[in-house]
């Protein structure tokens, strides 16, 4: 693993860990949850999983085009949470693109606002990147209330610009600078 991150985080309730091949299991299970996919995609098969997850398995550079996948578990039980992390889009302009997918039994309980405040510090702090997007499918209430939280601002939409059982969805787009945290404080 590459010693220049510092990819475990400890925050007051969970655990963040870079993800690691006996996450498997968990990763498996997050990607076939019908709840979790609602705004996700369409479910994938097996193999389709697979892939995805074994691309994110490899030593992260933030030059590099994969995601750093995050598991999250709750210290209090041990429990798998989600996952969380960035896809970084490093040149020219040190940006990434942050995403968050978490079960279901863990929702509105303040576990992605607490685990995204950590990513974007790892990012900004230790990375360097300049800017922090996300994308969110309308009617993802949920996430966009996680942004909000977190200080991103609504950029614009993408009309039409995802499908999802057959139907045509927005895409929100939602940005957050480094320079934007010194002023919201």
């Amino acid at each position: 693993m590459n010693n220049q991150y510092n990819f475990d985080f400890d925050t007051e309730r969970l655990t963040i860990r870079q993800i690691q091949p006996q996450d498997w299991d968990d990763y498996y299970q997050l990607h076939v949850n019908q709840v979790v996919l609602t705004y996700v995609c369409d479910p994938l098969e097996e193999d389709g999983i697979k892939e995805r997850f074994e691309g994110r398995l490899p030593v992260w550079e933030k030059e590099a085009s994969q995601w750093l996948c995050l598991i999250m578990h709750e210290k209090e039980s041990g429990k798998f949470v989600g996952i969380t992390g960035f896809f970084p889009e490093w040149e020219p302009c040190q940006q990434a693109e942050v995403g968050f997918m978490l079960m279901p039994e863990f929702y509105g309980k303040g576990y992605a606002t607490e685990s995204l405040l950590n990513v974007i510090k790892f990012a900004f702090e230790q990375c360097d990147f300049h800017k922090l997007t996300a994308a969110v499918t309308e009617g993802n209430d949920g996430a966009m209330r996680v942004l909000a939280k977190c200080h991103f601002q609504l950029e614009g939409t993408l009309r039409d610009n995802f499908k999802i059982a057959d139907v045509r969805k927005d895409d929100l787009i939602y940005g957050l600078l480094k320079t934007d945290l010194s002023t919201s404080s």
